[in-house]
């Protein structure tokens, strides 16, 4: 009798254990992936850059050392102790509107990757989900929106809907929505032709429920991926339309706006328009680094190495 209730109270003593045991296992891939990011000098990089560019973002206020629209001195100042980067043709201080542009890139990248993020995956998820005719139909709808210049359609359809900066996050993330389509769909077919699927199936698990546990937490390395580089074209996108007049208007300052209209100043104050653009690459080289350095260490092939 005392070897039956002892068998008979190991499995129960062992069943929190079995359940906590993928959640031990999901942590320790994330430590794994921290680890790598963190150990790579690309991704160490890149990361410092964009939490330097958050940081004064988020503390522009604070930072700055004037108002990004007010006037305090001559207009096209040389660089100095009082304006360290020098003034525009306003006479705004060019720091200080860099500092709070970078609140508009981040928001613009950030926003606009959502909105490509939430319409793509879901087109992504049906199409690799259901497959057949869905799946065809959905794909050249994607293929016919790649036959277009990325940048044509999003000036188009900025200047369709008006010049903004909700215009813009709505028009790039819109256009790049099918990159998602795409980078979801071939995972997700992937997936599907798993035995777990077929066993999920068979206990009767719902197509949301099969989604949102088995295919998501599958597919999610290449969707990080994409997302990080998506997120510097979106702020390099975000500068063309704000050069073009399409996107932030004056006098909010965008890194872009900055550019168009110290272009004019070349010669007489190169300085009106170096630093927007520096500011722009540092941005766009983070993320792309940062973006890198997530598939390397996202990528399973390279987690024994």
């Amino acid at each position: 009798m005392a070897d039956q209730q002892v068998g008979q109270a190991l499995p129960k003593s062992s069943a929190p254990s079995d359940r906590n045991a993928p959640l031990v296992v999901q942590r320790n891939e994330q430590l794994e992936v921290t680890r790598r990011l963190l150990r790579h000098p690309l991704g160490f990089t890149g990361g410092t850059i964009v939490l330097l560019f958050l940081v004064l973002a988020l503390a522009a206020p604070l930072i700055a050392p004037f108002s990004p629209t007010e006037q305090p001195s001559r207009r096209l100042l040389a660089p100095s102790s009082t304006h360290i980067l020098g003034t525009d043709e306003f006479g705004r201080d060019i720091l200080s509107r860099i500092i709070f542009g970078s609140r508009i890139s981040l928001q613009v990248g950030g926003i606009s990757v959502v909105i490509a993020l939430f319409i793509g995956g879901i087109l992504g998820l049906v199409a690799g989900y259901f497959r057949g005719e869905v799946d065809g139909l959905i794909m050249r709808v994607v293929d016919i929106m790649f036959a277009f210049p990325g940048v044509i359609l999003i000036i188009a359809l900025a200047g369709i809907l008006g010049a903004s900066i909700t215009t813009a996050m709505f028009a790039i993330g819109v256009v790049y929505a099918p990159l998602f389509a795409r980078v979801v769909r071939g995972p997700t077919l992937t997936v599907m032709q798993q035995q777990y699927i077929e066993g999920a199936r068979v206990v009767g698990a719902s197509s949301t429920r099969i989604i949102l546990r088995y295919v998501l937490p599958n597919i999610a390395a290449p969707i990080i991926v994409q997302a990080t580089l998506l997120f510097s074209t979106a702020v390099l996108a975000e500068a063309t339309l704000s050069f073009l007049g399409l996107g932030t208007q004056p006098p909010d300052p965008s890194w872009g706006t900055m550019l168009g209209s110290g272009r004019r100043y070349m010669e007489q104050a190169p300085w009106v328009a170096i630093w927007p653009g520096v500011a722009i690459t540092l941005m766009v080289l983070g993320l792309n680094l940062l973006g890198d350095a997530l598939r390397d260490a996202l990528d399973p092939r390279l987690r024994s190495s």
